[in-house]
């Protein structure tokens, strides 16, 4: 059953449900992840790790620990962490929230903050969804036709 998934599923996945999000970082071989423009690759930056300066990347992020500077993912995911604190401006594909961010989240497709996540800056995206309990302080523009120029 494993292995009918990976021989299938890789071919068709698009860069927006990739196997990263789909909660098995593992589903396809190291060999079919590294050739393949489609797999998603991933990185964790952990709760006992502080960064300053800038990030940038071509794949998608989670952070648990605390960055000041700047993030830019474009076109990928960033998750932060319940445990993670942001002193930074965001540029990525899609952003979910669920520790801490100062600065302005600048996200091409959508931008998720869940109930403990905090954004304080303000939201420029074309989806969003702010979850009871969350703490939002700033302005949000929505503009569909960002993620419509991504899909072109």
């Amino acid at each position: 059953m494993w292995t009918k998934q990976t021989q299938t599923e890789p071919p068709a996945v698009s860069p927006a449900t990739g196997p990263a999000s789909s909660g098995t970082p593992f589903s396809a071989p190291a060999s079919s992840r590294s050739n393949s423009s489609t797999a998603r690759n991933s990185a964790r930056l952990g709760s006992g790790l502080q960064i300053k300066g800038h990030i940038t990347g071509a794949e998608d992020l989670q952070i648990d620990g605390k960055v000041e500077g700047s993030i830019s993912l474009r076109g990928h995911q960033l998750i932060v962490g319940s445990t993670a604190q942001l002193n930074s401006e965001i540029h990525a594909g899609e952003v979910v929230v669920y520790g801490k961010v100062v600065g302005n989240v600048h996200a091409r497709d959508r931008v998720d903050v869940k109930t403990d996540g905090s954004v304080v800056g303000d939201i420029s995206t074309a989806r969003i969804s702010i979850e009871d309990g969350a703490h939002f302080k700033g302005r949000i523009e929505i503009d569909p036709a960002k993620s419509q120029a991504a899909a072109d």
